[in-house]
Parts: C-alpha cells; sequence; structure tokens
C-alpha cells in the first residue's frame, strides 16, 4: 500500500483499511476499526492548522501521524489528503502475540489491540513513529483474506462539531475497542 492508496478522503480511506493486515516490525493482525478525521472537521488536530504536533498530518499522504492521548497512550495514525488522517482503534491480534502480551502485561488476547492505545502500546508505537512512510519497514501490509462486511456508525469521544458516521468496523469482532450500538427498539426507517 503506496502513497496513492491513502491519497484519498480519510472516510474512504478508513473503510477500505478494514480486513487488511498491519504488522510493526513482524508484529500485528489485521484491522477491525478505524476512525476518519479530516481538516473541516473540529474534533481533528487540524482543524486549526498546522502545529509542531500535527505537522505530520500536513505532510505527504501514506505516513505515521502519532501522537499523545491525554498524556498517557499513543495513538497511530494513517495520513490521507493534506491535514486528513485515519486513526487505527482496534485490529484482531494474530502475530508476535506474545511480544504484545508482554508489551501490555496482560494475556487476554482480545484486550491486546482493542482500543487506540492499547493497539499502539502492543505494536511498540511511540514517537519515534511519527512521519514514517507505511510502504517501508517497520510498516508491513497484507490484502483482505476474502470478502469483508464493514459497518459505519459515529466515532467514540467526539465532543466538537456534528458528528459523522466514520468509524468503521467489523460488525461482531469481539476485538473492536467498543461494540457496534444497538438500535433502539421502536426505531425504524425514518418516513
Amino acid at each position: 500500500m503506496d502513497a496513492t492508496f491513502f491519497d484519498r478522503p480519510a472516510a474512504t480511506v478508513a473503510a477500505a483499511l478494514i480486513g487488511h493486515g498491519l504488522l510493526v516490525d513482524g508484529v500485528g493482525g489485521v484491522i477491525v476499526e478505524t476512525e476518519a478525521y479530516d481538516r473541516t472537521d473540529p474534533a481533528s488536530h487540524s482543524f486549526a492548522g498546522p502545529t509542531r504536533r500535527n505537522a505530520s498530518m500536513f505532510g505527504p499522504p501514506g505516513r505515521a501521524y502519532v501522537y499523545r492521548s491525554y498524556g498517557l497512550h499513543w495513538c497511530l495514525n494513517l495520513v490521507c489528503e493534506t491535514g486528513s488522517a485515519v486513526l487505527l482503534r482496534a485490529i484482531e491480534p494474530t502475530m508476535g502475540l506474545e511480544t504484545m502480551r508482554a508489551r501490555r502485561g496482560l494475556d487476554a488476547q482480545r484486550l491486546l489491540c482493542a482500543g487506540p492505545g492499547r493497539l499502539a502500546q502492543a505494536l511498540g508505537i511511540d514517537l519515534s513513529h511519527d512521519g514514517l512512510r507505511l510502504d517501508r519497514a517497520p510498516f508491513a501490509w497484507g490484502a483482505p483474506q476474502g470478502p469483508v462486511t464493514v459497518a459505519a456508525t459515529t466515532r467514540i469521544g467526539i465532543s466538537r462539531g456534528v458528528e459523522v458516521p466514520w468509524r468503521f468496523l467489523v460488525p461482531g469482532s469481539p476485538y473492536l475497542s467498543r461494540p457496534l450500538p444497538r438500535a433502539k427498539p421502536g426505531a425504524g426507517p425514518a418516513g
């Protein structure tokens, strides 16, 4: 997956990434949850323009954008069109499980990469990955193994701006950061 794959709207890339394999130094699995952010979105780090923190979001597509969330957890984003990126929220861990367990300090496979902070810790992501090209080591990609069902819903923890259905996921995957919201009883199509 070279820069042309990522040189598209973030929501398009976020949906297309579901089911792809991602390894970082041989550790990783299958992407099961993503979120999209673009520069017109008040929830995006790029909304107010370039800063030292978000400089990678304004660089070429196909690079990593890594930041620390709440001063605690690293988060891995994949840069798309200028000022937009895809946050990796969850993967199904398949390769390097013992390395992930050691990094995370737990055995439960379901919790190794369920959430952006957990995912980054399990993959060994830190600020040294910010700005790195995604089409070179330490990153390696795999195509989906068969058809993939993708659902879209609203993002998690958004407090600014109008919410849009830019969270993409594999419905029913036990590796999601949070399950797909259930429909409210009696809710049906608007008429």
